[in-house]
């Protein structure tokens, strides 16, 4: 019976999320500035993570959805998307190919990286549900799935 709790453990673990979105970028994906979550709704945090990349480079749609947004705020251009699950995806800045109301496809271009965030050209790249944001790393990665033995696997010394 100790294998069928191992194998419910690795179900869990498991999620579909890592299955239905992928990168917004290109490879490489190297972060230049990880998540940090929001002590309190309007605390200081970095809602988001930035990847670097040269101005030009197509941004991808990370999930399937629909474009909620897609123009000017301040001044960065972003694009935001609604995706099911009540996920919202938002890339910024990117000089905009798509319009608000039009449906993406995960990997579909959305548009191109443009100078701005970062010292040097990055995307920033954020997610939440609701009010809460959330690490978008988690969109991509699944985690380290360990099985641990349920006994000490060191022998005894001196025999």
């Amino acid at each position: 019976m100790p294998l069928l709790p191992a194998a419910l453990l690795l179900t869990t673990l498991l999620t579909p999320t890592a299955t239905r979105f992928t990168w917004p970028l290109p490879p490489p994906h190297p972060v230049v500035r990880a998540f940090t979550a929001p002590a309190t709704p309007f605390g200081p945090g970095h809602r988001g993570v930035d990847l670097s990349a040269a101005a030009g480079t197509p941004v991808l749609a990370a999930g399937d959805g629909v474009v909620i947004y897609a123009g000017a705020v301040a001044a960065r251009t972003l694009v935001s998307l609604q995706h099911s699950g009540g996920l919202r995806t938002t890339y910024e800045p990117v000089a905009p190919t798509v319009a608000a109301g039009h449906s993406v496809r995960r990997g579909d271009v959305l548009g191109h990286l443009q100078e701005g965030h970062c010292p040097s050209p990055c995307l920033h790249w954020g997610v939440r549900r609701g009010h809460e944001y959330l690490d978008p790393l988690r969109l991509v990665t699944s985690g380290r799935v360990r099985l641990l033995p349920l006994t000490p696997s060191t022998p005894p010394r001196g025999g």
